[in-house]
């Protein structure tokens, strides 16, 4: 085979997987998008609970009421078929790699997902609680609290992306002294730096309240000493190593 006849069959291969990739990810949504108001319900939950009696949520725009529900269903849609996404994605790039590379790899993989859906179920079950309380507790007298569903919407995602996010610290902190881009005792020493840089975020991506602030920082900087840990102990085990095996 030629070059230019293996780029075009890594290209066929590409588009399949992509194809496969949309096709379940648009099958999931149209399970969901019966139930997407039912699943907004379930995401504006935290406020509501927080709300004063009788208190609820605003639609500012005409097709608001259509359009936030469908996007919570696509939301949701990404999230059940992201198991699925993964292994196309992994099916693709894996017959590239060597076999010490796929045994390092399929973790990792396998628990940034994991971590990536921790995060969001920690800013859903302990973080929104909180800053919602907050939010509605410090309004002023006579200001009723009645959030626009769409800013609502784009709040939280937010929030759900930072955490998802935050989550992956031991992810990448393993991976940077695998590929050896940073020793560990380097990321030790860098630990100072790193806690101030996770309160930056977290002043950054939370309302202004310290508790908040506090709830993204403090589990960047666990997960980020945990991953400093994992990295030690794989060092312990050379067969574990990315790099190609000399001949």
């Amino acid at each position: 085979m030629t070059p230019t006849d293996n780029f075009i069959s890594h290209l066929i291969e590409l588009r399949n997987r992509l194809l496969r990739i949309v096709v379940g990810f648009i099958v999931v949504f149209i399970a969901f998008f019966p139930f997407a108001n039912d699943i907004y319900a379930l995401l504006a939950a935290p406020l509501l609970s927080k709300l004063p009696a009788g208190g609820q949520m605003i639609a500012t725009a005409v097709t608001t009421p259509f359009f936030v529900p469908m996007k919570v269903a696509m939301m949701a849609a990404f999230i059940v078929s992201l198991p699925h996404t993964v292994y196309q994605v992994w099916a693709f790039v894996a017959p590239g790699l060597y076999a010490h590379e796929k045994k390092f790899m399929i973790p990792m993989i396998f628990a940034s997902c994991l971590l990536f859906l921790l995060g969001m179920a920690f800013a859903y079950f302990l973080v929104f609680p909180v800053v919602f309380g907050f939010i509605v507790g410090t309004a002023p007298i006579g200001v009723a609290v009645m959030t626009d569903i769409g800013n609502y919407l784009d709040f939280v995602l937010t929030l759900f992306f930072a955490f998802g996010l935050a989550f992956q610290v031991p992810i990448a902190v393993v991976m940077m002294v695998r590929f050896g881009w940073v020793t560990v005792l380097q990321l030790k020493e860098a630990r100072g730096y790193v806690i101030v840089g996770a309160f930056v975020v977290g002043a950054i991506f939370t309302p202004p309240d310290i508790i908040s602030q506090f709830m993204l920082a403090v589990p960047m900087w666990l997960l980020y000493e945990l991953g400093i840990l994992i990295a030690a102990m794989q060092k312990k085990s050379p067969e574990l190593s990315i790099r190609p095996p000399v001949e």
